[in-house]
């Protein structure tokens, strides 16, 4: 498979399926899940079961008079809407869970219920993204912005096991994972650099298979060869990461806030470690956004 580098090489790619994924919508409502909705209808790879009011999906009827791609399944609130959806996933009718406009804690309620939720025993909950920088050659992944306030270096295991994973369905063979840091010292006084060193060193024993690993990196030096040069490091990610590990959520989510904000770059994201992939979306994200997260969670 050629590497994807770039959203429009993704939604390409899933416009070859032969078949649609299909996705539960839990509250879509809003005017940004119809566009991605009615985007993916119109190019091929997916159909959807829209949870929730009934009277509030109107709007869709236009999209798919016939009923072919839309079903509407009823529930009286977002709370009844979440346990439908989990429980479509659960039975088997549906691929792929999708946010549309429901408070996040209460969809994760559900998702995270030990008897009836998604989340298989023994996974870690986490949130993966992948950005389309103008200024970047190729998609790049990070993590995590939006669940672990401070990972557990286990926690930062499964991080790397699920990156991997995701990166070789988009072509990407053997990626390149830095771990992120503001220093590329190892200090008992950033205990997160201890826990990368021994990362690194399980990595060197054989315990990623398929990618290159390091770390501590700072960014600069994980994504442009030029920086590593001058400040006269030596590092297998050679400033070409394809994923960024960070060590906490307010890192992790600054950086993706100032590349949106200010590199215009534009992002996809899904929970990972869930039965199925996750389409956690912020309410007031764009629909490309939106958009661009559902083909992602297609291509998984």
């Amino acid at each position: 498979m050629e590497q994807i580098k770039t959203f429009e090489q993704m939604t390409a790619h899933l416009m070859m399926y032969t078949s649609r994924k299909r996705v539960a919508v839990v509250c879509g409502y809003d005017a940004h899940s119809f566009s991605a909705i009615k985007r993916a209808i119109n190019e091929g790879f997916a159909e959807f079961v829209l949870v929730g009011e009934v009277s509030k999906y109107n709007n869709y009827l236009e999209l798919d008079s016939a009923g072919q791609y839309i079903t509407v399944v009823d529930a009286r609130d977002c709370e009844e809407a979440a346990w439908k959806a989990v429980s479509l996933i659960r039975e088997g009718k549906a691929d792929i869970l999708m946010k549309g406009i429901i408070n996040t804690d209460v969809l994760l309620h559900a998702i995270l219920n030990k008897d009836e939720g998604l989340l298989p025993r023994g996974h870690v909950l986490t949130h993966l993204a992948v950005m389309q920088i103008p200024s970047y050659a190729k998609l790049l992944f990070f993590s995590d912005s939006a669940v672990i306030p401070n990972p557990t270096k286990e926690q930062r295991v499964a991080m790397i096991d699920y990156s991997i994973h995701v990166c070789h369905q988009f072509g990407i063979a053997n990626p390149r994972i830095a771990m992120i840091h503001c220093t590329e010292k190892i200090s008992p006084k950033f205990p997160v650099s201890v826990d990368y060193a021994q990362i690194v060193e399980r990595y060197k024993a054989g315990g990623f298979p398929n990618s290159v690993i390091d770390g501590p990196l700072d960014v600069s030096v994980a994504c442009n060869k030029s920086s590593m040069e001058i400040k006269g490091i030596s590092s297998p990610i050679n400033g070409d990461a394809d994923v960024l590990i960070f060590p906490d959520i307010e890192s992790g989510n600054a950086f993706y806030k100032a590349v949106t904000l200010f590199a215009y770059a534009e992002i996809a994201g899904l929970l990972m470690g869930t039965q199925c992939p996750v389409v956690l979306t912020s309410r007031s994200d764009s629909a490309e956004t939106k958009f661009y997260s559902l083909c992602m969670a297609c291509i998984l």
